[in-house]
């Protein structure tokens, strides 16, 4: 009986825990919703669901920068001088990468054509940090090759590259780009915040392992960089840099550099330099290379003055084209030195005194003249100031002021010693010559494609500028040094100069610098050029020798490039003694 009734017991047990149990579950049950409704549903909670977000977003919302492209540089045509390409950079968290095995690194390393030393080197130089650069500036097939290795911590980003269509033709007026494509010489540097773009901003959504799984919103668009167009035309600028080259090489000379001036608007149409340098790749390329000569560079303009000396004697009302000018015994003592000529001249007029280009008949002009005559002239044709060219180091060079000029000064001021120029302020101040006595700014870059019209400046007068155009055709005839920079059936007004150049001891009496400078139509001038050739080695130093073929050569080229149409060009003799003849009859 007692065993039969415990048997019968138990069951109401057993119902009694299994209710209890059910509670006690169906508490807790209601307990967890509570909590989790208090952590994702409550907005005032501590801790509540925007908490919760926030702390998600941060651990998988990144803002990224999205670059921005660099401005375009063109010429006064729309020919690409220097452009910007989308390339790959690919960069690495070492946090996740040095956990990828041996072989993913192996992998890795011939993907990005780098030794696996070297990079374990460098994943062991950042083992601390979460960021490195792999490899910068890849095409998307290098990094593509790289990230289809699908390894753990290894990224890639978007950026530009700057690339050089022209190459070392216009290298140094252009100037190049750091890695960050971010201006670093030339006009790269000096428009650095016009060509620069604005990068932009964008939140994207990223997974544990870093690797971007959706592009989430836009925050701040890229701007790009606004567009710089030179007044460069390269096809000029080829034939200059072409013509610049070949000089130099056959001359042994150490440098050279050439610049051309549209004389009518004083934009600068070539600007060339020797030695030069690959923008595209500057490995093994020197500082010297890099310099942009033809406005950074110095120069003693020597000879190429005299025609300045002229016009300032022509100014004085003193003297005429035909004025006789006595050159014997061929040489002039003046206190400390005695200036000679190759000959002895006799008595020439003005006009011959350049045509020869006489150290005796411009000395004796320098000294009937007043002392800050030639200076004053100088500064007003452009010499003594920059040109305003706006390029980083532009030379201002340098015209001395003398409350008293000693005689000896005073001579070399007149033939081109004693003061420093750039080469743009020499082809300016000759541009004013041709251009019959007006000034006009010189300027390497049109404003939105059109450059601003600026009035000349008179500073000479018209029929004196004339009267020293036909002396400089002279130079260029059969009697004169600049011979070689003649082009056939074009009147060439132009001058030569040979510098002797400065040594430790004074001036060296056997290194030289060449030089022309001139004009072409002489009739309806069109081109201002000068050409330097530093230091030529060879038998030949003599400006009408090393750079007046150089001129020629350029300007036959420019004459068929801009269609002037030839004409039949008289003796320079013949057309001196015209525009004297009807000058003579107006006055």
């Amino acid at each position: 009986m007692g065993a039969v009734k415990k048997q019968q017991l138990q069951p109401g047990i057993a119902r009694w825990r299994f209710a209890l149990v059910a509670i006690l579950l169906c508490l807790l049950a209601v307990v967890l919703v509570l909590h989790l409704a208090r952590l994702q549903v409550l907005p005032e909670e501590e801790r509540g669901y925007r908490f919760l977000q926030d702390q998600g977003r941060a651990r998988t919302i990144r803002t990224e920068e999205i670059a921005a492209y660099r401005g375009a540089i063109l010429d006064r045509n729309g020919e690409l001088l220097a452009v910007s390409t989308p390339v790959q950079t690919l960069w690495a968290n070492p946090q996740h990468l040095k956990e990828a095995s041996a072989a993913e690194l192996r992998q890795l390393a011939a993907a990005l054509e780098m030794k696996p030393a070297t990079l374990a080197k460098r994943l062991q130089k950042y083992a601390n940090k979460e960021f490195m650069y792999l490899r910068r500036h890849l095409s998307p097939e290098r990094a593509g090759r790289a990230l289809s290795l699908d390894i753990a911590g290894v990224y890639s980003k978007k950026e530009y590259r700057r690339f050089y269509p022209a190459g070392e033709v216009v290298a140094q007026l252009l100037g190049f780009t750091n890695i960050d494509d971010r201006g670093q010489e030339g006009l790269e540097l000096a428009y650095d915040n016009w060509l620069s773009g604005q990068p932009g901003q964008q939140q994207v959504l990223k997974d544990l392992k870093g690797r971007t799984v959706q592009d989430l919103a836009t925050k701040r668009e890229a701007r790009p960089g606004r567009d710089l167009r030179l007044s460069i035309d390269m096809r000029l600028q080829y034939l200059a840099y072409r013509e610049l080259k070949r000089a130099v090489n056959e001359n042994g000379a150490a440098s050279g550099f050439m610049v051309i001036l549209d004389t009518r608007s004083g934009d600068v149409l070539a600007m060339a330099n020797q030695p030069s340098f690959n923008p595209n790749n500057r490995k093994g390329a020197t500082a010297a290379a890099m310099r942009n000569r033809a406005l950074i560079d110095q120069f003693e303009p020597g000879s190429t003055v005299k025609p300045l000396t002229a016009l300032a004697a022509l100014e004085s009302g003193r003297y005429r084209p035909h004025t006789a000018i006595n050159t014997s015994p061929g040489y002039i003592r003046l206190p400390g030195k005695t200036l000679v000529d190759p000959i002895n001249y006799g008595r020439i007029d003005l006009t011959r005194v350049i045509t020869k280009s006489s150290q005796v008949g411009i000395t004796k002009i320098a000294m009937d003249l007043e002392p800050n005559t030639l200076r004053e002239l100088f500064y007003r044709l452009g010499l003594g100031e920059a040109v305003g060219s706006g390029f980083p180091g532009e030379a201002a060079g340098i015209l001395p002021s003398r409350s008293r000029w000693h005689p000896i000064e005073r001579a070399n001021f007149a033939f081109g010693y004693g003061l420093t120029v750039n080469a743009v302020q020499l082809a300016q101040a000759y541009s004013v010559i041709a251009n019959a006595g007006l000034k006009r700014p010189v300027s390497l870059v049109l404003a939105d494609g059109q450059k601003a019209s600026v009035e000349p400046e008179r500073v000479v007068e018209d029929a004196l500028a004339q009267q020293v155009t036909a002396m400089l055709e002279t130079v260029i005839g059969k009697e004169g040094t600049g011979r070689r920079a003649a082009v056939e059936g074009y009147r060439v007004a132009g001058k030569t100069g040979t510098v002797h150049k400065v040594g430790s001891g004074g001036y060296a009496e056997n290194r030289y610098r060449s030089v022309f400078a001139g004009f072409i139509p002489a009739d309806n001038p069109r081109l201002a050029a000068v050409v330097v050739i530093d230091d030529p080695s060879q038998a030949k130093y003599y400006g009408g020798e090393v750079a007046a073929p150089v001129f020629g050569a350029v300007m036959e080229g420019a004459m068929r490039l801009l269609q002037v149409p030839p004409e039949e060009v008289p003796p320079a003799e013949e057309q001196l003694a015209v525009q004297l003849g009807e000058r003579g009859n107006k006055s």
